[in-house]
């Protein structure tokens, strides 16, 4: 059976994943970088360094416990995003990696960008692979993004990514670390802010910042701040935080639809499994899809498809 591997070296998460395309299932091995505690992220350097220790035990880990065959094509994510100049050094580690095994093994090396992984593993999850077929809209909301873009085939068939909107500073994860950090939790913050939320007793007027398509979210961190130094507790804080990223996402939406048309909506990224966040958008969207918590996070299982459709694209 055809089977096709994945490698993502993100800026928190060590992923390996390999998709057999006649079963439409995924298998997967990932692991997340170390963060010292107090510390919000880490060096460049330092998730190179954990990313070059950690793949090798992914890729053992994820061979060595399942009946894999050796795969038809390897993947690797080598960029942020799907845009010139877009770059970070951790992702050498894994098309490094990606390079010297497909030369070794006499089969085709792709790569492609984080985004698109993400994107592609929330469709999968979803049930949804149909819709690379057509045009959708998606977001992509996580430690490094806010963003909001138009998808639409191209002429192989494979994903053409534009941006409608973007955060013009902070992103929609890092306010969720921030916020979440200052109410003495541990990096990364998202579970544990989600149920610091679940125990909030009022509800805080919020607003979304926008400046056409595009969002700000600073002003949530300084809220969120002079809430807590005006002794509000940490879980209405928690539940303020968690509001404004939903109201946000769904102003930006609003628009795009405005812009675009009603089209397949699809939300992907670490952010975007927060249960509190994906309710709001569920009441007030019907033709929205989410990718499962173990998909919407960083992982290695979009690469993997890419990497099919890429393959099957020149056959």
């Amino acid at each position: 059976m055809p089977e096709f591997l994945g490698i993502d070296t993100s800026n928190y998460t060590t992923s390996a994943a390999v998709y057999i395309s006649e079963e439409n299932k995924i298998y997967q091995s990932k692991r997340l970088l170390p963060v010292g505690k107090g510390k919000l992220g880490l060096r460049q350097s330092d998730a190179v360094f954990h990313h070059t220790k950690q793949l090798p035990e992914m890729i053992e880990k994820l061979f060595g416990e399942n009946i894999l065959k050796k795969p038809c094509a390897v993947t690797a994510s080598s960029r942020p995003r799907n845009s010139e100049g877009s770059y970070m050094p951790c992702f050498l580690c894994g098309e490094g990696v990606a390079r010297s095994l497909g030369s070794i093994e006499k089969i085709p090396i792709y790569t492609a960008s984080h985004q698109t992984g993400h994107i592609l593993a929330a469709l999968y999850s979803a049930g949804r692979l149909d819709l690379v077929s057509h045009r959708f809209i998606a977001f992509h909301v996580s430690g490094g993004t806010t963003d909001c873009l138009l998808c639409e085939p191209d002429k192989e068939n494979i994903l053409s990514i534009s941006e409608i909107g973007t955060s013009l500073d902070l992103k929609a994860g890092q306010a969720v670390d921030r916020v979440g950090m200052m109410l003495g939790l541990d990096f990364p913050c998202g579970r544990q802010l989600e149920a610091l939320a679940s125990g909030a007793d009022k509800k805080i007027n919020v607003k979304a910042v926008l400046k056409g398509n595009d969002c700000c979210l600073s002003g949530l961190e300084n809220k969120c701040c002079a809430m807590a130094d005006a002794g509000e507790k940490s879980e209405n804080i928690a539940a303020y935080c968690l509001d404004t990223i939903a109201e946000t996402i769904l102003a930006m939406t609003e628009n795009a639809v405005r812009c675009y048309g009603t089209l397949p909506l699809v939300f992907a990224g670490g952010v975007m499994s927060d249960i509190y966040i994906r309710e709001k958008i569920t009441a007030r969207f019907k033709n929205a899809y989410f990718a499962a918590p173990e998909f919407s996070c960083d992982n290695a299982a979009g690469i993997a498809i890419f990497g099919y459709i890429k393959y099957i694209g020149e056959k």
